[in-house]
C-alpha cells in the first residue's frame, strides 16, 4: 500500500484536469477512485476540497491519500544503484536529508517514468514512512535538493520556499563573455504553449510575471563563462531565460540554448545542461540553526571545465 502522498505541480502539468493529473503520475489509478476521494474529501489540494473539474496550478500540493494498485511498484533498484543514491546523500537527519541530485533523473515517477529520485530513495530507506520531495529540480538540473522525512518537516520548507528563506544558489556554464556590467536580471516572464503542445517561458514585459536573478561571473573561457545565479522570484526556468535574454544561454540547453554552438562541447563528450543547484541554505526546522550545504560537481561538468 501507498502511504499519503504530497505531490507538487510543476508548469508542465499547468492546467490538466485533476485526475489526469493523478493518471500521469499513477497510470494505474482508475478514474472511479478518484472520484470517489474527491467525493469523500480525502484528495485535497493546498489543503483544501476540491471539485472534479479543478485544474491544477504550477505549485499545487496535491495530498493523495492511501491506496493500493497491484502494479504500482516501481522497478526494483539494483544493489550497485541503491551504493550510488547513498554516495548522493550530503547530509540526513531524522527529518530531512539533502540529495547532490544527477542530471539526467526526474524527481518523480509517472508521465512515462517509471521510477523517478523519490521513488528509489524509498527503497534505500524504506524506513522512512513519509519520504517526499520538499521541492523540485528540472530533470536535466544538478545539485541539491532537499528531502523531507516528516509531514510536518515537509509543511516547514514548502513555507520557508514561498517566504523566500530558502537560499538557493546556481552555477551555470554560458555561451559567450559574460558582462561585469550586469549584476542582476529583472526581466518578467511569462509561460506559453506552443502549437505542437511544448511549453516555453519568454520574457514578457507586458504579461509577464516578475523575476529578479542576481549573476556574478566565477571563471571566464575563450568563448564561455561560468556564472553564479541567484533566483530571487521562482518563475518556472527563471535563470536559464533571463540568461539566454543576455544572448548567453547555458550550454547544451536543448529549450532555450543554440544547437550549433553545442556541437563544439557534444564532439569533446558533453551533452548535459550545465546548470547545478551548487548551493543551499536555510535554518534547521528544529533547532533554529544556520544550515549551509554545497554539491560538487559530477565528473562530466569537471571534465569539460578542464578542457576549456
Amino acid at each position: 500500500m501507498a502511504g499519503v502522498q504530497h505531490i507538487e505541480v510543476d508548469a508542465d502539468r499547468e492546467g490538466q484536469r485533476i485526475d489526469n493529473f493523478l493518471i500521469g503520475q499513477f497510470s494505474k489509478l482508475p478514474k472511479s477512485l478518484i472520484y470517489r476521494w474527491i467525493r469523500k474529501g480525502d484528495l485535497r489540494v493546498n489543503k483544501k476540497r476540491i471539485k472534479q473539474t479543478y485544474r491544477v496550478e504550477p505549485g499545487d500540493i496535491v495530498r493523495v491519500p492511501p491506496f493500493i494498485l497491484e502494479e504500482e511498484a516501481p522497478a526494483k533498484v539494483s544493489d550497485d544503484h541503491l551504493s550510488f543514491l547513498e554516495s548522493l546523500i550530503l547530509f540526513e537527519n531524522a527529518d530531512y536529508m539533502i540529495i547532490n541530485k544527477p542530471s539526467g533523473i526526474a524527481v518523480h515517477g509517472g508521465s512515462g517514468v517509471n521510477s523517478g529520485l523519490i521513488e528509489r530513495l524509498r527503497q534505500l530507506r524504506p524506513q522512512a514512512k513519509k519520504l517526499e520531495l520538499a521541492h523540485r529540480l528540472d530533470k536535466e538540473t544538478s545539485g541539491c535538493m532537499i528531502i523531507a522525512k516528516k509531514y510536518s518537516i515537509l509543511t516547514y520548507f514548502h513555507e520557508a520556499l514561498k517566504k523566500r528563506e530558502v537560499q538557493k544558489t546556481y552555477h551555470a556554464l554560458v555561451h559567450g563573455s559574460w558582462s561585469n556590467k550586469v549584476k542582476q536580471i529583472d526581466l518578467p516572464l511569462k509561460r506559453h504553449l506552443l502549437p505542437h503542445g511544448e511549453r516555453m517561458v519568454r520574457v514578457d514585459k507586458t504579461e509577464g510575471k516578475d523575476a529578479l536573478t542576481s549573476v556574478r561571473i566565477l571563471q571566464k573561457f575563450d568563448q564561455y563563462t561560468l556564472v553564479e545565479a541567484m533566483p530571487h522570484t521562482g518563475r518556472t526556468h527563471q535563470i536559464r531565460v533571463h540568461l539566454a535574454a543576455y544572448h548567453c544561454p547555458i550550454v547544451c540547453d536543448k529549450k532555450y540554448g543554440i544547437a550549433d554552438k553545442d556541437q563544439v562541447l557534444i564532439k569533446k563528450g558533453f551533452n548535459r545542461l550545465f546548470l547545478h543547484s551548487a548551493n543551499l541554505s536555510f535554518k534547521d526546522p528544529k533547532t533554529g540553526e544556520d544550515m549551509r550545504f554545497e554539491a560538487p560537481y559530477d565528473r562530466d561538468c569537471i571534465k569539460i571545465l578542464g578542457l576549456l
